[in-house]
């Protein structure tokens, strides 16, 4: 019979996310969540230590006394299973990482705790995009594409418009729209890739070069401005790497000052955790909410492909009417 404790590892089992504060290395965050569940099962209160039935001495009687040794049955805990004795029941908890972040970057971090690891990798394997905000600032280039590395170059930037900068992004977009369609190993002449093209399902075939998927200016304010990414097998590196390759195509330079992630395949923001809810009751019900939208996308996928299904719901009242 399963114990309180392993009920609610069986509850915790499954996909979630949490927000990765910029400055920290992903492995701290995992290694935090893993110590806080299994703080959290190791403390959930136990059953009571089954009875046994012991034979004792009993008690104010001399046992050296010529009459011998009187025994009484008595019931008594057995303290075997105890946890003192036994150690706490849960000594490791599988917590696994999804699409990494490096330390200097933010955002959705996707995990998973038990079988929710298999499930992660049938997720990525589906290639499924990101989506970042990327930061940068026209007029330097450093060693590493970021603020924070060693200045290499320095440039203006005042001839740098809105205008200009869309046609860079139009055009980065446009030749990664290609490597995607040569990725995919797919004709595309064929019946087939027209309908994955209508699916959305048109993508590279196993593992690829970076591709950007979507890119589009958000906010522009020399030096500074934010990009709107959405990518596939990408690194974080990379998307610096492009901000570095914008400033060469506007004849100037510039410098990643910073990559949040806004989404991780149907993780968003909205379903990050923060470190205050890194906890079994947060991660439970954040699994929970994971679960019950995945339903509901799955009922609603069902719906539109056969539009004459209905709810038994709506079946039950139509019929009374």
């Amino acid at each position: 019979m399963a114990t309180p404790a392993i009920r609610m590892f069986r509850r915790l089992e499954g996909l979630f996310c949490v927000y990765k504060p910029s400055g920290v290395h992903w492995k701290l965050v995992r290694d935090n969540i893993e110590t806080s569940l299994l703080k959290g099962l190791n403390t959930v209160p136990q059953k009571p230590c089954p009875q046994e039935v012991r034979f004792l001495a009993q008690p104010g009687r001399d046992t050296e006394t010529p009459r011998g040794l009187t025994l009484f049955a008595a019931s008594v805990p057995a303290l075997s299973n105890h946890p003192l004795v036994t150690g706490p029941e849960f000594q490791h908890v599988r917590v696994g990482v999804g699409h990494r972040l490096d330390a200097s970057s933010s955002g959705v971090l996707v995990l998973a705790v038990g079988n929710g690891n298999k499930v992660l990798n049938d997720l990525y394997n589906t290639r499924v995009t990101r989506d970042y905000t990327v930061e940068g600032a026209f007029g330097s280039a450093t060693d590493d594409f970021s603020d924070t590395g060693r200045v290499v170059e320095r440039t203006t930037y005042d001839h740098i418009t809105l205008d200009k900068l869309n046609r860079v992004l139009a055009m980065l977009q446009g030749a990664n729209q290609k490597a995607m369609l040569m990725y995919s190993n797919v004709d595309m002449r064929s019946q087939e890739a027209y309908e994955m093209a209508v699916q959305g399902l048109l993508g590279p075939e196993g593992k690829s070069v970076p591709i950007v998927t979507g890119l589009r200016c958000i906010h522009f304010q020399p030096p500074n401005f934010t990009l709107e990414v959405q990518c596939l097998n990408e690194t974080q590196r990379y998307l610096r790497k492009v901000v570095h390759e914008i400033g060469l195509e506007l004849r100037s330079t510039a410098a990643c000052t910073g990559v949040r992630r806004t989404r991780d395949g149907p993780f968003t923001l909205q379903d990050a955790l923060t470190c205050h809810r890194w906890t079994p009751p947060g991660v439970m019900q954040a699994i929970q909410q994971y679960r019950s939208s995945k339903k509901n996308k799955r009922r609603s996928q069902s719906q539109i492909k056969n539009p004459g299904l209905q709810p038994l719901e709506e079946n039950v009242k139509e019929s009374s009417a």
